[in-house]
Order: C-alpha cells, then structure tokens, then sequence
C-alpha cells in the first residue's frame, strides 16, 4: 500500500470518529459504514480504527469476524445471503442453495472472479414463516424455490 493510499484510509476513519465519537459505543457504526461504502473493512482500516478509540486491535477485528455484515475480505457487488435456521432448512434451502451455487458457479463462502457476488450463509432473517429467505445486499426475498431464486439471480445480473 502506498504512503498516499495509507494517508488516506487514516483521513477516511479519522472523518468516521469525528462523525460516530471516539468512544467505545461508536465502533459498530464506524465498521458499519466502512463496510457500507467499500464492502469490507481492510486490516489498515481496523487498525486505524482501534489506535483512534484507544482498544486493541484484536477488539476491532473480533467484531468484524464475528458479525456476518461485517467483513475483513473484499466482496463482491451483491451479497447473497442465504437464511440457514431450521425453519428455512426444513423448507428445502439446500435445493435452493445448490441452485445459486450452479447459477453462479461458486460455493457459498466464495466471490466470483468478476467482483459481482459473494454467497454467504447467514443466521435467522426473521423470515422463519415464510421460509426459506435469502437477501441480496438489504432486499429480502421469500418462499424460495430453487426456480425462483435462480430467477432472482438473472434479474439481479
């Protein structure tokens, strides 16, 4: 990374603490919005974020790790997010996951070459009555069959 592109991720998060406050609630938004406007927050950026609310770096990077809108890994243009409770799996989500894995032509847990889509698993939508869901970025879809949900891929491409 060149002085130039350092100086200015550190502008970039030094603008989020002055937006969120350097406190220790303001964390999440600034991850949230790191990870909004450039789809995952790079470890510089983590970094950064932690020497500016004065907390360990390993702090920053547990909250990226752990919540699944969170992301230490470049994504692609869309996320899908495929519900994976027992409510969606008893309604048939690994026929719909096997179907957006051929449409895509990758697994989940993957980005294509292109940037485009990145498939995730992800715990309960709140969708659980009309099972199985999926998102793409923030639009949730519902009642998935493997047809419907391949067809959703192609209006989205």
């Amino acid at each position: 990374m060149l002085i130039s592109e350092k100086q200015a991720l550190t502008e970039r998060v030094g603008m989020l603490v002055q937006k969120y406050g350097n406190s220790r609630s303001a964390l999440i938004p600034i991850l949230q919005d790191i990870q909004y406007n450039f789809k995952y927050v790079s470890d510089f950026e983590q970094q950064e974020v932690a020497r500016l609310l004065d907390i360990h770096p390993v702090e920053v990077y547990s909250v990226v790790s752990f919540y699944s809108f969170l992301s230490p890994n470049i994504r692609g243009k869309y996320i899908v997010r495929l519900c994976q409770t027992i409510s969606c799996e008893l309604s048939g989500k690994e026929k719909v996951a096997k179907a957006i894995e051929r449409e895509l032509g990758i697994k989940f847990g993957e980005t294509t070459k292109d940037k485009k889509f990145t498939l995730e698993y992800t715990n309960c939508m709140g969708m659980c009555d009309q099972s199985p869901a999926m998102m793409i970025n923030e639009k949730v879809y519902a009642n998935l069959t493997p047809e419907k949900a391949v067809q959703i891929l192609k209006e989205v491409k």
